[in-house]
């Protein structure tokens, strides 16, 4: 729809003209830098940074009604750098300019009804928000769109030349790293470093399809990690993990797009996400409580984090009631399914913290909440979730195992409506669905199979048929009729088909 076909009332306010300034503010000592470079630490105290718009209030001076009219008006857009994330550029970027909007496709992926059956089987009304249908594939590129449509600003602001984009990975940020690099050709190459035969090979061909440099480190996440930390520290490059706080930014799209898709009332929600890194359920809290301050929203939805108890370092913080005598202490991960989410040591921990204070504040009653679930109920969930029509990878396996605790210790009740996070595409782990179908689980996962949950092709091959059709050499005649006769009657039998009655 072309901007002039608008009612007048509306072209002059669809376009964005909030310009806002923005600020690092540090979480730790609270102390305020420029965005003029690229920051991922305090300078002072070395703890982690979130970006604020000082002249956010500015956005409150608009009635929320009117916002929800705006955005819903852009939807009708086909300006590339509104359709995706920039849809809502106020909340997530107002310094950046259209021109500067790096726009892959991501953002406004689709929420689900789970079918009658598994909403009936659960006892409650969900959804699962189908993240894997981003670019790469994952909801990493929400945060990659924030972070390199910044980079590309500063590039054409003549404030950097080349970037070398790094990230340390479990496989999705790699991919969504390398394919929004590649878009920036040549101003921007990437680097990406993995924990050695810890990424599925579907993860792993991503970042090297899109050309990117990639390393194998011995280890698990939380070393590699280490590594470009120090990398960035000592090196001119641009960081690409949550620690960046412009992928923050970018992700906090996720509650903006929740918050549409429902008609902006999200009092009866419950979003549950899992956890790895912690750069998403920040961004979630983040992206809830901006929209609830604006008064687009009149009320905060609740909020379930769920681990893996094989890397659940956040649920075990939150298990101490009394907020005074809760000690964050890393944790050692084991084998996971959510292999993601397998971060022992969680880089945007403290703003979790932060964002978990202010939320239950504002709301004046607890609203987030954390659950563990095992490796068992993550795989059983995901594979019962796709036997009813559903994309769940196993991250959307864990938030469904996660709903299912949360229900049962009577933090989500029946007249809650749940939105799962599926993170990632299912093909992206479509190797965990073989080990279960296989039995082939190594010990250290503690996974069984249900043997109701397993699947596995059948081979037909009539014994009494002397010949069967093979590449090169087919069938003919009689030959080919009697093997496809003998085949449709084997199958039909597996299958207890009766035949149809001739009149």
């Amino acid at each position: 729809m072309k901007l002039e076909d608008f009612p007048k009332e509306f072209q002059a306010q669809v376009m964005p003209a909030h310009a806002g300034r923005m600020i690092y503010r540090c979480l730790g000592c609270s102390a305020e830098f420029g965005i003029e470079r690229l920051l991922y630490v305090c300078p002072e105290c070395r703890q982690v940074l979130l970006i604020e718009d000082l002249e956010f209030n500015g956005l409150k001076a608009r009635p929320g009604p009117r916002w929800r009219q705006i955005f819903d008006y852009r939807k009708l857009l086909t300006l590339p750098a509104l359709k995706g994330i920039y849809r809502y550029h106020e909340f997530i970027g107002p310094v950046i300019p259209l021109e500067a909007v790096v726009y892959l496709g991501e953002g406004h992926t689709p929420v689900v009804r789970a079918n009658a059956h598994l909403r009936e089987k659960l006892g409650l009304d969900f959804y699962f928000k189908n993240d894997g249908q981003n670019p790469s594939a994952s909801f990493k590129d929400r945060g990659m769109a924030s972070a390199f449509s910044y980079i590309q600003a500063l590039i054409r602001q003549g404030a950097l030349a080349e970037v070398l984009a790094v990230c340390a990975s479990t496989g999705d940020t790699s991919a969504a790293a390398a394919l929004y690099g590649a878009y920036l050709t040549p101003r921007i190459k990437s680097a990406v470093l993995l924990p050695h035969k810890k990424v599925t090979p579907q993860q792993l061909s991503q970042p090297l399809g899109s050309g990117a440099m990639v390393f194998e480190i011995p280890g698990v996440f939380d070393d590699c990690m280490k590594v470009v930390e120090a990398l960035s520290e000592d090196y001119p490059v641009a960081l690409l993990n949550s620690k960046n706080a412009w992928r923050i930014l970018g992700q906090e799209s996720y509650s903006f797009e929740i918050a549409q898709d429902f008609e902006y009332d999200v009092a009866h929600l419950a979003i549950v996400v899992p956890i790895g890194n912690a750069g998403n359920i920040t961004a979630v809290m983040s992206g809830f409580l901006k929209f609830f301050e604006a008064g687009v929203i009149t009320a905060l939805p609740k909020i379930v984090g769920v681990q893996s108890e094989h890397a659940d370092p956040v649920y075990r913080y939150y298990l101490e009631p009394d907020p005074a005598k809760r000690r964050f202490k890393p944790v050692t991960v084991r084998a996971s399914v959510a292999q993601a989410a397998m971060i022992g040591n969680p880089v945007s921990m403290p703003r979790v913290v932060h964002l978990v204070e202010r939320y239950n504040q504002t709301a004046n009653r607890q609203r987030v909440f954390f659950a563990a679930v095992t490796e068992q109920e993550i795989m059983d969930w995901q594979l019962t979730a796709n036997r009813n029509g559903h994309v769940a990878c196993t991250h959307g396996g864990e938030t469904l195992a996660g709903l299912m605790a949360a229900m049962r210790r009577g933090l989500i009740g029946a007249d809650d409506v749940a939105v799962l996070d599926s993170t990632a595409h299912a093909i992206k782990f479509s190797g965990f669905q073989d080990m279960y179908f296989e039995n082939s689980f190594p010990a250290d996962f503690g996974i069984t199979p249900n043997p109701a949950l397993m699947n596995q092709p059948v081979f037909i091959r009539p014994a009494d048929l002397n010949r069967v059709p093979a590449p090169g050499a087919p069938l003919e005649g009689e030959e080919l009729s009697r093997f496809v006769r003998r085949t449709a009657e084997d199958i039909a039998e597996r299958l207890k088909l009766r035949g149809k009655t001739k009149s």
